[in-house]
């Protein structure tokens, strides 16, 4: 008994650790303005709402309109605000900071297999 209780809480730590691991790789490609390392967390379609357009993206589309984001807005710093999780769901809310402008940021992830993955991603002006 005390041995299935072991695995089950090394289990549970590494399961969270690797979900953890998923939205904190997308904060860290916001940071440092790297569309692609946020894209390999994409959906197959994913959200992104930007202060002049907004639309449902193939992940190769949404990569390229990050991308084209991040080059016209190029990043002075990411503060997340808040984060959390619910029921295999994990977001992100934080100020992002660019040569051009501040936007409040929202970073929405929900768990598809065994990995997160992104569902919609915002950037509103302050």
């Amino acid at each position: 008994m005390k041995r299935f209780l072991l695995i089950s809480c090394a289990s549970l730590m590494l399961f969270s650790f690797t979900i953890f691991a998923g939205i904190n790789e997308v904060i860290t490609g916001i940071k440092s303005g790297d569309a692609a390392q946020v894209a390999k967390y994409f959906d197959n379609t994913v959200e992104i709402t930007l202060p002049e357009k907004s639309n449902s993206y193939s992940k190769s589309q949404a990569e390229l309109i990050l991308r084209d984001f991040f080059a016209n807005n190029p990043v002075k710093s990411f503060t997340i605000l808040h984060q959390g999780d619910n029921a295999g769901s994990q977001y992100c809310i934080g100020t992002l900071i660019t040569k051009a402008a501040t936007y409040r940021t929202m970073i929405y992830m929900k768990l598809k297999g065994e990995k997160q993955l992104v569902q919609e991603i915002r950037f509103e002006n302050k």
